[in-house]
């Protein structure tokens, strides 16, 4: 076998030397029929434009240059196309012959909003007389021409989305008084007052494609005259992305869709005046996530003496059981019980908290009536919003006549104070914290106080 070895292969100008000669000659390499083996180890480097390697049904894709505007395409090579400047045509290639292969891939994930038109030159496109219109975002086609009948057919199409990286959730938020904020890596959205959250746009799981959530209910309104506290307005959170974690919370979040989701905060329940009870609080909704409003604290002057179960139940009179939270039931709990009446005086329980339930009827030893109203059970610490708040706390109940100026505060989280024996009404719970109102005392005034308003916070990931 004869061997011939060069640096380069030029062509020839002519038989004798030329000074400026240019060479524009097509260099041939073998005959027809010839093999041309390239051994292993070896590199091929392209330094100019490789064409007619398209024929198998392969492109080389050109990276050098993003198409923004109308062109002719090039057989065997496929083009990156940004339509983000509005739509343009890519000119199928004149004259194709059978083999010919051209691709088109969407660079911006845009030609769903301005489409990449594919010019049919002279040649049908899938058997149509038609240019062809690519709409579908984030798509790659490859067309090979086949014969004069079909005209180049899609022989391969895939979307970005088959091999996607982290999508992130997009969302905003409406009416008065509510929120977003940003924290960190995430979207805060705080609904003080009814609204919408909008879904704009979900990501993935690698990004994010669900929310955290903080439900909290009304809390309820306290009984008068050495009345029952409130109970707290029911308490759901679902926590992934942000500690501390409540034990009440749950750990899976809610998956959500590009869609509006009305929300409804509930009002806190009424205070009662004699001879009136208190009042249950109302729900707060967000989607599938209702909170029940906190359950109201009973009056002196209103027989059987128990208060009302909810969220969290409220505080009872007399010697009766306590009332229930968690009412309906879900899973986590969405609140704790009142407390119980344990003796027949003239002050009453507290009413539960999201934490806790709430304190029975004080007694001192022996038996004997302590005539101050029982304390509030325990609300929840959240982080959601980036910082530690305390909400949905049960109200104390109020005190008796005999014990002027005493009575327990209401432990933190919103809900309002008992009255006391001294000549107070119950305080009213904090706006937006789903705490209980304070139970009346047993002098005038002692009208009860109302329950705090709900909330609903959400929390998603966005970049």
């Amino acid at each position: 076998m004869s061997k011939i070895e060069v640096n380069t292969i030029d062509t020839q100008c002519g038989t004798a030397l030329q000074v400026g000669c240019t060479n524009t000659t097509t260099i041939g390499l073998g005959k027809s029929g010839d093999t041309i083996t390239v051994p292993a180890g070896a590199t091929i480097q392209n330094l100019g434009t490789a064409t007619g390697f398209g024929g198998s049904g392969v492109v080389s894709w050109e990276t050098a240059s993003i198409k923004t505007t109308g062109f002719t395409a090039v057989t065997g090579t496929g083009y990156f196309c940004n339509t983000t400047g509005g739509s343009f045509t890519v000119t199928l290639p004149l004259s194709p012959t059978a083999g010919d292969v051209v691709g088109v891939a969407d660079y911006a994930q845009n030609f769903a909003t301005a489409n990449l038109i594919l010019g049919r030159n002279g040649s049908n496109i899938g058997g149509q007389s038609e240019n062809g219109t690519i709409s579908t975002q984030g798509v790659a086609v490859t067309l090979v021409y086949v014969d004069a009948t079909k005209g180049w057919i899609v022989t391969d199409s895939g979307l970005q989305s088959y091999a996607p990286g982290a999508l992130f959730m997009t969302g905003s938020v409406s009416g008065a008084c509510n929120t977003l904020v940003t924290d960190g890596d995430y979207k805060v959205a705080t609904f003080l007052g009814p609204g919408t959250f909008t879904v704009c746009s979900v990501g993935n799981p690698a990004g994010s494609d669900a929310v955290d959530y903080l439900v909290i209910a009304g809390g309820g309104g306290a009984g008068d005259n050495g009345g029952g506290g409130g109970g707290a307005g029911g308490y759901r959170e679902a926590t992934t992305t942000y500690s501390p974690v409540p034990a009440v919370a749950s750990t899976s979040q809610l998956a959500v869709t590009a869609t509006g989701y009305p929300i409804t905060i509930g009002a806190g329940g009424a205070g009662g005046c004699s001879p009136t009870n208190g009042v249950n609080g109302s729900p707060t909704t967000f989607s599938s996530i209702t909170s029940a409003g906190g359950g109201y604290g009973i009056t002196n002057a209103n027989p059987p003496c128990v208060g009302g179960t909810g969220g969290s139940g409220g505080g009872s009179r007399a010697v009766n059981p306590a009332q229930a939270g968690n009412t309906p039931p879900v899973s986590p709990p969405q609140g704790n019980p009142g407390g119980a009446g344990l003796i027949a005086a003239c002050t009453a329980s507290g009413g539960g908290g999201a934490g806790g339930a709430g304190g029975d009827t004080p007694t001192l030893p022996g038996g004997n009536p302590a005539q101050i109203g029982g304390q509030g059970g325990i609300g929840l610490d959240s982080s959601i919003t980036g910082s530690v708040v305390a909400r949905a706390s049960g109200a104390t109940g109020g005190g008796c006549r005999g014990v002027p100026g005493v009575t327990f505060p209401s432990p933190p989280g919103g809900a309002g104070n008992g009255g006391t024996g001294g000549g107070a009404g119950g305080t009213n719970g904090t706006a937006n914290t789903g705490g209980g109102g304070g139970g009346g005392g047993n002098y005038n005034p002692h009208t009860g106080g109302i329950g705090g308003s709900g909330i609903v916070i959400i929390r998603y990931k966005f970049q």
